[in-house]
């Protein structure tokens, strides 16, 4: 009997996107020949996924998950062929319960998410499978991201379409802060914010270094075309990075909704008004399809 590999049972699998079980079996079957165990997987019933396995998902969406108590979040892309399946409410709806298995599991790669359980226990992967069959299109789980926080919460966005999302992280001392109506209303409006404004980074800290120089050189040699002594270029060059930061570091953008706060004005407001610290500390942004 030919040695059934685990590189093997990945490869069928990436043929197939069949459940890691069902094409280990079907191997074992065909004696380790892989054309031969695509056969055994359509005789078992998952013709339909073999077929589409590899067709071309450019449709999707995009969901997010903020667990109960806020401290934990997630992002995943689920991709399918059409935009009319993209938008299915079955569709949507699995991908908000993968993100659900993203943030609760913390698994460590997409194959490892595809082996994680659903609510209904049965196995992501298993899930995406009859997917595939009923609603009759290719689809893969194309990309997760997730997050926690120890003291502080989450606060999420998807746009209408599905096609962005984000999750953003802040911190604060108060547990109460995290159930109090004027920071989810925040937390909403920041998340929307980070989807909508485009930014580098939470904090100006967070910038990357090569950013920071590769700008700062343009703007000094800009203010070096005025002709103007040293000291004011540097000063020229300065002011230019801090327009730079204040309109790619979340923390400093205008409030898109009232632009005479920044996003760290928000966030003093409300912590104000709470009795509380809060302070916006990191995101992830999905756009599909990047």
């Amino acid at each position: 009997m030919a040695q059934i590999t685990a590189a093997l049972v990945k490869q069928l699998r990436e043929m197939t996107d069949s459940p890691m079980m069902e094409c280990k079996k079907a191997l074992v079957e065909a004696d380790g020949d892989i054309e031969k165990a695509v056969d055994v997987l359509r005789k078992m019933g998952m013709a339909k996924a073999v077929k589409k396995a590899g067709r071309e998902t450019n449709e999707g969406t995009v969901a997010a998950y903020v667990s109960e108590c806020g401290k934990v979040a997630a992002l995943v892309e689920v991709t399918c062929e059409t935009d009319f399946v993209g938008g299915n409410p079955k569709f949507t709806g699995f991908a908000k319960n993968v993100a659900a298995v993203v943030a609760k599991a913390n698994p460590a790669d997409v194959d490892a998410l595809k082996a994680a359980e659903l609510s209904t226990n049965e196995t992501v992967d298993a899930a995406l499978t009859e997917m595939i069959h009923t609603m009759g299109e290719n689809m893969k789980i194309a990309r997760f991201a997730r997050r926690e926080v120890e003291n502080g919460a989450f606060g999420s966005y998807v746009h209408a379409n599905g096609k962005l999302g984000t999750i953003v992280e802040f911190t604060f001392s108060k547990p109460e802060t995290a159930q109090a109506e004027s920071f989810k209303t925040f937390a909403h409006d920041v998340a929307m914010q980070a989807a909508a404004a485009g930014a580098i980074s939470a904090r100006r800290e967070d910038v990357p270094a090569e950013i920071v120089e590769h700008e700062m050189s343009i703007y000094k040699a800009q203010a070096a075309e005025s002709g103007k002594p040293e000291a004011i270029q540097v000063k020229i060059a300065e002011g230019r990075l801090n327009k730079f930061y204040g309109e790619s570091v979340l923390s400093e953008q205008a409030f898109i909704k009232d632009g005479n706060i920044t996003i760290r004005q928000y966030a003093e407001k409300v912590g104000k008004e709470l009795g509380d610290t809060i302070e916006v500390i990191a995101f992830d942004r999905f756009t599909f399809g990047e």
